[in-house]
């Protein structure tokens, strides 16, 4: 709240999958008596559901963040560069899902669900956000799932090794690549020619390590985005992650395969009760496998843990993850917007 009235958030990329979860989200949260502005480019004067209530998204432009609060960007890259420096200048404190605003000067990378991994950051980058921050940048959904189990089994079971592979959705890179899987699944079952815009490669009913040369973008742009704020946020504390990034023939939801080798040795239930806590829900042997249909709508990161040989005390595990990528991003933007707006009462944004 300020003076008296209640904070102002502006979601510019309100009609994009990102933006229409994190309006959502924002209903049940702590921000959900802030009064709400949806902004998009492309889509102005469309009318969508925000929370319970019915509203107009507007049209953007430099004079659309007079007297907002906060900003999310959570559209497209090129909006975010485009507009977010007049968003900063009119005030508002900036919260950046895109990634867009990364290696911008004095802008810091936030997980607040994994903060104080480390007793001591190492990492040149890993900081909390003061008055002087321009922005901060959503930490992506792969990496809060790994930051998470690990910082979690470090603390009472320390990792000597751990590494993964991620399977990515196609929600992750928004509805014209969700689109596009749909297209080539019906294309290939009525053996008709494939739309190749977003991925320059056949996605449907396959698995890739890599995408086409005219994709839209890259695997590997991504599995470094994921390594380097694991990095960062860890802070030095925890043991680099070696990751493998595999675009999955999936419309929802990231799942990944990790092996954690421990520096000692422990049981199967020991790790499970490392694990779990807020934020991660062990799913127990006797359950269903955790998987991306499972984890639609839940706010947790699912765990499933096995031992890599044998019964009994080991030093290898298997752990199968299972998250909603949308969600898990839209919660911790809102968790970075929680944690700027306890800077805010101290003054007003530099």
């Amino acid at each position: 709240m300020i003076a008296g009235r209640p904070y102002r958030i502006g979601i510019v990329g309100a009609s994009s999958l990102a933006g229409k979860e994190l309006s959502d989200a924002l209903a049940e949260s702590p921000l959900a008596a802030c009064d709400l502005v949806l902004l998009d480019e492309d889509d102005a004067g469309q009318l969508i559901a925000a929370g319970d209530e019915a509203t107009f998204i507007q049209k953007i432009d430099a004079e659309s963040f007079s007297g907002i609060d906060f900003v999310f960007f959570a559209g497209d890259p090129e909006t975010a560069k485009k507009y977010w420096k007049a968003a900063r200048l009119a005030g508002a404190s900036i919260v950046d899902m895109t990634y867009a605003l990364e290696m911008e000067a004095g802008v810091v990378v936030r997980g607040p669900w994994v903060d104080n991994v480390a007793e001591m950051k190492t990492h040149p980058r890993a900081k909390e956000p003061d008055l002087t921050t321009p922005a901060v940048v959503a930490a992506h959904p792969a990496a809060l799932m790994l930051l998470l189990i690990a910082n979690r089994l470090h603390a009472k079971c320390p990792l000597r090794a751990i590494s993964a592979t991620v399977f990515e959705p196609a929600s992750e890179h928004g509805r014209a690549a969700m689109d596009e899987l749909h297209q080539q699944t019906v294309s290939l079952l009525s053996f008709q020619s494939l739309p190749r815009e977003q991925y320059d490669a056949q996605v449907a009913f396959n698995l890739l390590p890599s995408l086409g040369d005219a994709a839209k973008f890259k695997l590997e742009a991504t599995r470094n985005r994921i390594v380097d704020q694991y990095a960062v946020l860890s802070g030095g504390g925890l043991p680099e992650v070696a990751v493998q990034l595999i675009q999955a023939p999936v419309f929802h939801g990231y799942a990944a395969s990790v092996l954690v080798e421990l520096q000692g040795t422990a049981t199967a239930e020991e790790m499970e009760l490392a694990a779990l806590g807020e934020h991660v829900d062990v799913v127990s042997p006797e359950s269903d496998a955790p998987s991306n249909l499972s984890a639609a709508g839940q706010p947790d990161v699912l765990v499933r843990v096995t031992a890599a040989a044998g019964d009994g005390p080991a030093s290898r595990f298997w752990l199968w993850l299972a998250a909603d990528n949308l969600k898990l991003a839209a919660l911790n933007a809102i968790a970075c917007a929680n944690e700027l707006r306890r800077l805010r009462p101290q003054g007003k944004v530099q």
